[in-house]
């Protein structure tokens, strides 16, 4: 084992469900300096045949045992920039993506990320699966990332079109051997999916849950076909297995009780869901959120 490795690590914590989870091996990026440790433990795991995962803060994952035996790798890379001139925007990978659109808009008279401003996460899980709301993308003002590859132990910049963004999905997801450190954002013309005249800061106080909960965990099933409607129609809001909840504001929000909730509670009401929508409505609801067990990482 590698010296430098935390044994028995609690890292429920980082996930918006707060559930307990306990991993083997885990370790904390800081700084840029850290990032050599990377190659040595990305190799290791694969050596010993230990799975690897790479997570930051309010991470957008679904645990689904409270042991696991594998490496986790902490992403703590905080730090960004915004160049009035250029209007381009550099941050590290760790830093939160509601943060930089609020100061974006108080402090440099910058509106462009408005749509953002309470979405919860970091800019690594906004670009890993392109998170979105509104009309706005991850992609729509993305210029180029800062890649490292762990196994190749070189840093890459790859440019939106090597990122192959899609709906909820990018390169990233496809290729688990690379590290995000940082992105840049050309934030001089606002570019969205579509237009929409929803009130994001009324819609998010109002409409959306406050609690324990990764926000919405299906994806839509189209754009005139939402994942919570289709909870709805079959009598699941509401509806409460163990400690794990579908919302009573949002369908598709799944709500946690944290620390006293298993995952088997939350894992067993995402399947319920997905089996009853698809014997009853004939659409088959796919996970928004990373479900992680130890079969899949």
């Amino acid at each position: 084992m590698l010296s430098y490795l935390l044994e028995h690590h609690e890292i429920g914590h980082y996930s918006g469900y707060k559930t307990h989870v306990v991993a083997d091996y885990f370790y904390e990026i800081m700084s840029e300096d850290d990032l050599y440790r990377l190659h040595e433990i990305f190799l290791w795991s694969r050596e010993s045949n230990i799975p690897f995962l790479i997570i930051g803060w309010w991470t957008n994952l679904l645990f689904t045992s409270t042991q696991f035996s594998w490496v986790v790798i902490k992403n703590s890379l905080s730090w960004w920039s915004y160049d009035e001139d250029s209007k381009i925007l550099h941050a590290y990978s760790n830093e939160s993506i509601w943060n930089i659109a609020t100061e974006l808009e108080m402090d440099h008279d910058q509106p462009i990320w408005h749509r953002f401003i309470w979405l919860p996460g970091s800019i690594g899980g906004a670009v890993f699966g392109n998170a979105g709301c509104f009309g706005l993308e991850t992609e729509s003002n993305f210029a180029q990332a800062r890649i490292y590859d762990m196994q190749e132990w070189r840093e890459l910049i790859l440019s939106k079109e090597d990122m192959q963004f899609a709906y909820r999905h990018s390169y990233l997801k496809d290729n688990p051997n690379l590290f995000l450190i940082g992105a840049y954002f050309d934030l001089s013309e606002k570019r969205e999916k579509y237009h929409s005249d929803i009130d994001n800061l009324y819609f998010r106080e109002h409409e959306q849950p406050h609690g324990n909960s990764c926000g919405s965990f299906f994806k839509n099933p189209s754009r005139e076909v939402s994942a919570w409607a289709l909870i709805e129609s079959v009598g699941l809001k509401w509806y409460q297995l163990g400690w794990a909840r579908w919302s009573s504001i949002h369908a598709n929000f799944l709500m946690s009780d944290g620390e006293s909730c298993s995952p088997s509670d939350l894992i067993g009401l995402v399947r319920l869901t997905q089996e009853k929508v698809s014997r009853e409505k004939w659409y088959d609801l796919v996970n928004e959120v990373r479900i992680i067990d130890n079969s899949n990482i």
